[in-house]
């Protein structure tokens, strides 16, 4: 793939990766928390968030494998299909990223509070 093809695909995954994180923010969100759904699922599972998030970022991952497994052996799924797999665990990636990001502001802030109280 010549570098000027690669720019064109990078670009692109880049464009449908906002557009899909910002489309799926209404249908996943509630209100001002980006993470709602994320937070229910922590809630019923008993778990945290984050964990939440990687159990079902795993079905996503395991599509990639079998993508992978697959084309090994010469069988390639239609290019939607490898786009949206592929799609769907950069988003979980990005979102996790997020909430990890999140999460250690919090726990700076609380240190920080936590030594002004002293």
């Amino acid at each position: 793939m010549t570098p000027e093809k690669f720019d064109e695909h990078l670009m692109a995954r880049i464009d449908k990766t906002t557009s899909v994180l910002k489309s799926k923010a209404g249908e996943y969100a509630s209100g001002n928390e980006r993470f709602h759904n994320f937070i229910r699922a922590a809630e019923v599972l008993g778990t945290t968030r984050q964990k939440a998030l990687v159990g079902m970022m795993v079905k996503h991952i395991v599509s990639v494998f079998d993508i992978v497994e697959q084309s090994a052996y010469g069988t390639f799924p239609k290019d939607e299909v490898i786009e949206e797999k592929i799609g769907d665990s950069i988003n979980y990636l990005i979102l996790l990223e997020a909430m990890i990001k999140e999460d250690k502001l919090e726990c700076e802030k609380l240190k920080v509070n936590a030594l002004k109280a002293r």
